[in-house]
Order: C-alpha cells, then structure tokens, then sequence
C-alpha cells in the first residue's frame, strides 16, 4: 500500500497550492474578457486579425508547452523539479503582463498589431514558464490519486476566485482607475492583476514540497510524447478540456460586445457596483466555485467520465436557454449563467485530476515519468480552447461585417450571438461525447497506485 504519512497534505499546504491558481484566474479570465475588447473596439483593429493572432500564438504553444513540460521533468535542484520555476518565473510574467496593454497611443493599425504579436507572444511564453511546472508540480505533491484530487478542489477553487474578482471588480476598476479612459484602466488593472500574481505563485513555491522522487533517467523526450499521445485517457480528456473551454471563453470574449450592442447596455451599475457584464462573469465564477465542491464530492461516488458528461450537456442547455431569455431578462441571465459556472467548475476540477490520474498510469503502464509532460499537453488543450474561443468572435464578427463604435447590421447581431450562444452550445456535444471513451476507473486507479507505490519504495 502507499505511505499514508507521506502522501498526506496538510491544510496550509493545500491553501499554498491553491493560491497560485488565482494568478491564472486573474490573468485568463481578464483576457477572456479584455484582450479582444482592448485591441478591436478601442484599438480599431480587425477582428479577423486578433483572431488569427489568437489562433497562431497556440501553433507556438503547440511546441512550447511540451517542451517546457520535458524541461522541468528534466530538472533537478535543490528546491526540486518544478518549484523553481515558481521562484524566478513570476517577475518576468507579471512584466509581459503589463506590457501588453501599454501600447502607445499614436500607433497606427500595423504597428499596433504587431504590438498586440510581439507582446502577447511574449506574455504566453512567459505564462508557459510558470503555468507548466506549476501544473507538474500537482502530480508529485502526493502519490494519492485522492489526495490530489483534494488538492485540485483547492487549485480550482482560487482560479474560479481570480473569475469572481475579475468579473466583480474588473470592469469597476477600469472605470475607476481610468477616469473614462478605458485604455488607461485596462493598463493600471491589469498592474494590480500582475502583482497580485506575483504574491500569489511566490506561496505556492514556499508553501509545497514535491514528494515523488525523480527517475535517475527520464529517457527520450521522442519516446515519452509517442507514450502520451497513444494514451487514450489522455486523449479523452484533452478532448473535452479543449471544447469545454473553448465553448467558456467564446462566450466571454462575446460578452462586452453582446452586452454593449445586442441588449444595448451602456455599462450602467444594475445591483449595487456591478453592471450587466460585471454580473454575467461574476455570476459564472461563483457558479464554478459551486461546480468545484459538487464535483470533488460527486466524485467520491460516480465515475469522473460520467460526471463530466453530465457537465457538459448541462452546459449546453443553459447555454441555449440564456439564448431565448429576453435581453432585458437580467436576473433570469444572471441565473442561468451561474448553471453554466456549476458545469465549468465541473470540467475544470475533474480533467485536471484526471490529467494527474493520467500521469501516473503512463508511468505504472511504461515506467516513463513524465508528469510535467503530460500535465504540459494538458495546459496547452486548455489554452488552445482558450486561444480558439477567443479567435471565434473575431472571425465571426469580421465575416458578419461588425463596425466598432456603429451601430450593428442585422448579420453584425447574428454574428454575436451565434459566438455568444449558438457555437459555444454546439461544441459542448462532442465534448461531452469524448468522455464515452475514458477508460480508467477508480478500480485501475487504486491498483496503479499500490504498483508504483511498491515499485518506487524498491531499491533501483
């Protein structure tokens, strides 16, 4: 059996896990929101052209993230394989993080897309940096598949706290700290988001300790990601995370030009500070703080496959639900999207669980450790869904002939709510049907821990 002592987390270190997922709560849920609102509708830029930025900047995350992944496995220091890159990767994030929305006022279109390139590119790179060993460093903080999963409720407990400080703050402190310049509060916003993130990963490296030993060999990077990609668990749950994201953020980065143009709302508070897109994101992260504690319960009891399918058509009929609501409806909205939260908090705590489940079945069924890689894969599905989530609206709304700052043509209206609701709603089928094909029980779980428990507690 494994080592009860060892794998056991306590309390605080739970907590100090956790909290570096509020760094990257903040920073996607902001640019869900924000990034394409900043360059296209303030900027003047087309939203075809960030779309497509969105999209290539996943080709370069496509190679970087495994590659980042077989780095940290690779990595062997005093403070561990991943923490380190907890220690020195913050500073440099939070400062891409600012430099993306510090564009110069007088930049022409090209210049300024190239800005929008060069610094999102950059920031990516840097997100990749921490973002991947912090997800590897989740694989090794105990051999128990249950214990991991404890901690996961925490990871996703703070990043859905990131989504209800951006969705009930954000666009507050923009308004606030700009004055009226919208530009210059997406700019002082986002500073305060960066050093925040930067606290935030700081605790998780003082706070965790890494307790799966390092294999003396990790091999060929070649052989591990042929290992994964025939994995068919992985490539599941890859599946799922992909489309399920996908379908979250095409509606986020829909919301202020929804909210603006469609249901003609003109950022007036409607309940206390918040106004309509204020409730709209804050109402989806309480939903996912729900989802989170449901599905780290349900899951002591139901297989995570069945969970997360249930998750996924829940999704999908709120969505279309939301979509036939009238448009001044705005506490049945409000409702609604707090469901759609419940079964993103679902999706979120339970694929990353699995991606760890995953991880270490790889390494019973290949004696490959390659945690990092694996979780590294996993992070990309995730931010490939958000790269084309984020790209839809702005392929839609280009084809459908948007015009910033005008008013909409019947299709410009028909583009935003087929982003909004139509495509999103959609995408959550096959989501949900991927799951069908995840073969690993709680029953294979249990057995690959005790093998490896016994395997690693062997002399080499």
């Amino acid at each position: 059996m494994a080592d009860k002592a060892n794998s056991k987390i306590r309390l605080g270190e739970k907590l100090g896990y956790g909290s570096g997922d509020l760094a990257s709560g903040l920073i996607l849920n902001f640019f869900g929101f924000f990034l394409l609102y900043y360059f296209v509708d303030l900027g003047g830029l087309s939203p075809a052209a960030i779309g497509l930025m969105l999209l290539i900047t996943k080709l370069i995350d496509a190679v970087t993230d495994p590659v980042m992944g077989a780095l940290a496995d690779r990595t062997r220091t005093r403070w561990g394989r991943y923490r380190p890159y907890l220690l020195f990767g913050p500073v440099p994030l939070a400062f891409c993080l600012v430099l993306i929305f510090s564009a110069p006022d007088n930049l022409g279109d090209t210049a300024l897309l190239i800005w929008a390139y060069v610094t999102y590119t950059l920031t990516m790179l840097a997100f990749t940096a921490v973002n991947v060993p912090y997800g590897g460093l989740l694989g090794v903080i105990s051999p128990s598949s249950r214990e991991r999963a404890n901690v996961t409720m925490f990871r996703m407990f703070f990043s859905a706290l990131g989504g209800i400080l951006v969705g009930a703050l954000g666009t507050t402190l923009v308004r606030e700290l700009g004055g009226g310049d919208d530009r210059l509060g997406i700019l002082l916003t986002m500073s305060c988001i960066a050093a925040v993130s930067i606290f935030a990963l700081l605790t998780t490296f003082f706070a965790t300790k890494e307790r799966i030993p390092p294999a003396p060999n990790n091999g060929s990077i070649a052989k591990d990601i042929r290992a994964l990609v025939k994995t068919g668990p992985w490539i599941a749950t890859a599946i799922a995370a992909i489309l399920g994201v996908t379908a979250i953020s095409a509606r986020a980065g829909t919301a202020p030009f929804f909210f603006k143009y469609v249901a003609g709302d003109d950022g007036t508070p409607v309940f206390a500070f918040f106004d309509r897109a204020a409730l709209f994101l804050t109402a989806l992260a309480l939903g996912q703080v729900a989802g989170v504690l449901l599905g780290f319960l349900a899951q002591k009891r139901i297989e995570k496959p069945h969970i997360l399918i249930a998750a996924g058509l829940l999704k999908a009929i709120m969505i279309t639900v939301f979509y036939f609501l009238p448009l001044d409806a705005v506490w049945p909205q409000t409702a609604v999207q707090f469901v759609i939260g419940i079964g993103f908090g679902m999706l979120m705590v339970l694929s990353f669980s699995m991606f760890t489940d995953i991880a270490e079945f790889i390494d019973w069924k290949t004696r490959r450790q390659m945690t990092a890689l694996v979780i590294a894969a996993s992070i990309f599905g995730v931010k490939a869904g958000i790269g084309l989530g984020s790209a839809i609206p702005g392929f839609l709304l280009d084809v459908t002939g948007f015009a910033a700052n005008a008013q909409q043509s019947e299709a410009a209206l028909m583009g935003i709510q087929l982003s909004f609701a139509i495509v999103p709603a959609a995408v959550l089928i096959p989501a949900a049907a991927a799951m069908l094909f995840y073969r690993l029980d709680r029953k294979t779980i249990a057995q690959v821990e005790e093998d490896l428990a016994i395997r690693r507690a062997s002399p080499a």
